[in-house]
């Protein structure tokens, strides 16, 4: 079977309102499964690094700052590194690829493409722009938070700009828009370009090479808050449309015919992709293919039902981003790679791998 491509039948069982008991809770050992893989992928993270903490006593300080108090030996210096300097960046790794993988997930849903990402409307190329201006022209001698509030802005700009030409275009069909966002991506990218090679000096230049390959070094208590609130409350409202994108797999005159109003779902889960993702790539750079593979995998396990795809792959996507931090910490120690990096080797040959596989089985059909 041919994983990026749904038949109608499968669409259609897809898109029905009721849950069979066995399917039900072999999604509910799905969740729960990956729930757990997220929590024993967080405590690794916080307690791998140079300094090597035994699990035990990170289990003991995460549940301290969750004022559940155990007994446990741990020094005021590993109190310091794990709660201070790893469980932040650790945290802000799970909710930026939360973020990517469930924007991913409901973008290839919109647009009936499974190759297709966050990045291809523009939020992750403005962001950029935004980020880079602010790194380009000293904004950030404002303050510390002027860098993520001129990517977020930068991101929202660029999404408004594309939607805006797209309403104002006599072809308003889902090819168009895409072929927009790669055109604006286009023209993005040469403005940064630009940018880059007139840097005034090889700190500016470093700063913004470094922002563009992606990371999360020196993230605090305070970017977990600032992404927290929009991202969570982000995929508790995307997870309800899941009903409505199975519709929507049918073709937008099927899904008018079911109730489903095309226009406005297709704008909300846009613009709330847009929302979770300029505010992912805000505190962290641009990170590329959580987005588009971590969906595939996903629907490789669960199958196509967005209501069982949709929190499946901000739960991959979370995981898959805390693992590709700490590769990144560890794989060259102590020189630390960019995540951004080690996403896309990662990614890249898993989406190969995964074209050739369908590509093989649409062969043998």
């Amino acid at each position: 079977m041919n994983p990026f491509r749904m038949s109608r039948a499968s669409a259609e069982t897809a898109a029905h309102v009721s849950v069979a008991p066995p399917r039900l809770r072999h999604f509910l050992v799905s969740i729960a499964g990956l729930s757990l893989t997220l929590l024993a992928a967080i405590v690794f993270a916080s307690s791998v690094g140079p300094v090597h903490i035994p699990f035990e006593r990170t289990i003991a300080i995460i549940l301290g700052k969750l004022h559940i108090y155990v007994d446990s030996d741990f020094s005021e210096r590993e109190l310091l590194i794990v709660s201070q300097i790893r469980l932040p960046r650790v945290l802000c790794g799970a909710l930026i690829g939360a973020a990517l993988g469930i924007s991913g997930a409901a973008m290839q849903g919109v647009f009936r493409n499974p190759l297709v990402e966050p990045g291809y409307i523009g939020v992750s190329s403005g962001a950029a722009l935004g980020a880079v201006c602010a790194l380009f022209f000293g904004w950030t001698q404002i303050g510390r938070w002027a860098l993520p509030a001129s990517a977020f802005t930068g991101a929202v700009i660029a999404v408004a700009v594309i939607l805006a030409v797209w309403r104002g275009s006599r072809s308003r069909s889902i090819a168009t828009l895409l072929l927009l966002g790669i055109g604006i991506n286009a023209l993005l990218s040469a403005l940064i370009n630009i940018m880059v090679a007139s840097s005034n000096n090889d700190q500016e230049l470093r700063s913004i090479i470094f922002w563009l390959q992606g990371g999360l070094e020196a993230r605090t208590w305070e970017h977990v808050q600032l992404v927290a609130v929009p991202i969570l409350a982000g995929c508790l409202i995307m997870i309800s449309f899941g009903p409505h994108l199975n519709i929507m797999l049918l073709g937008d005159d099927q899904a008018a015919a079911s109730g489903v109003n095309v226009r406005s779902t297709r704008y909300i889960l846009l613009a709330l992709a847009s929302l979770m993702t300029g505010s992912a790539v805000a505190i962290s750079g641009i990170i590329g293919f959580v987005g588009l593979v971590v969906p595939h995998i996903i629907r490789l396990a669960t199958g196509p039902d967005h209501r069982f795809l949709l929190p499946a792959s901000a739960l991959g996507g979370a995981i898959f981003l805390v693992l590709a931090d700490v590769v990144s910490r560890m794989v060259l120690q102590p020189v630390t790679l960019q995540v951004g990096v080690v996403c896309a080797c990662i990614g890249a040959p898993l989406f190969i791998a995964l074209i050739l596989r369908s590509r093989q089985g649409g062969k043998a059909q």
